[in-house]
């Protein structure tokens, strides 16, 4: 069988261009005495977040949702730990100038499971938006990893087919799927350490430098 190289990559937003700083929401939780897990699970783990994700729920009515499920957990009342922890999250600067790197020959999408903020914050926000062919959140397209859909909606948005896609993600069961579609998956962790550049030269993406003999 013909390997087709690849000719566009697709990006997860929160915890490969974004370090979601897991260490801070440990620090709060045992500062709090929380359960391991509890800030995660109170804000993402949530229906009300499902909602959201897909364009279909209330933004502030999910956040204090989930606040309040966490005061629940603690048994009284908490500062806003939620808001805390994520504003300790930074780009993970390596990672972008990689990102630069790969435009062109390479097309390029963020696939997020995000609420509709999302597109404001990647161009507003940490004007970043510019190093994307396609950005496809889940909050306006309806539907999120691992639904199928939202990989075949990046490709078509990219005008390639998914054997010519790497997908990068930090979860793995949003990168199986992907797999299971035709797409080379990388999971990439930066909690762990992981070095994106290293993981997608090993798939056979390598960034303009390179390809130019730089």
């Amino acid at each position: 069988m013909t390997v087709v190289p690849p000719r566009g990559v697709l990006f997860d937003f929160g915890g490969v261009i974004w370090d979601m700083r897991w260490d801070v929401a440990r620090a709060l939780e045992e500062a709090h005495g929380l359960p391991r897990g509890a800030i995660f699970k109170t804000l993402y783990g949530a229906p009300a977040w499902r909602e959201v994700e897909c364009g279909r729920g209330d933004r502030e009515a999910w956040l204090a949702g989930a606040h309040a499920e966490l005061e629940a957990e603690a048994g009284r009342a908490l500062p806003p730990l939620h808001a805390e922890w994520r504003g300790a999250g930074v780009l993970i600067h390596r990672n972008v100038e990689l990102i630069r790197s790969l435009r062109p020959p390479y097309r390029l999408a963020v696939v997020s499971n995000a609420d509709a903020t999302l597109r404001s914050r990647l161009s507003d926000g940490l004007g970043i938006a510019g190093l994307f062919d396609e950005i496809v959140c889940s909050a306006e397209v309806g539907c999120a990893k691992p639904d199928a859909a939202i990989y075949d909606l990046a490709c078509q948005r990219l005008g390639l087919p998914p054997q010519a896609c790497v997908f990068v993600d930090d979860n793995e069961p949003n990168v199986r799927a992907a797999e299971a579609l035709g797409i080379r998956g990388v999971l990439f962790r930066v909690d762990r350490g992981d070095d994106l550049r290293s993981q997608l030269a090993a798939v056979g993406v390598v960034p303009r430098a390179m390809n130019q003999g730089g």
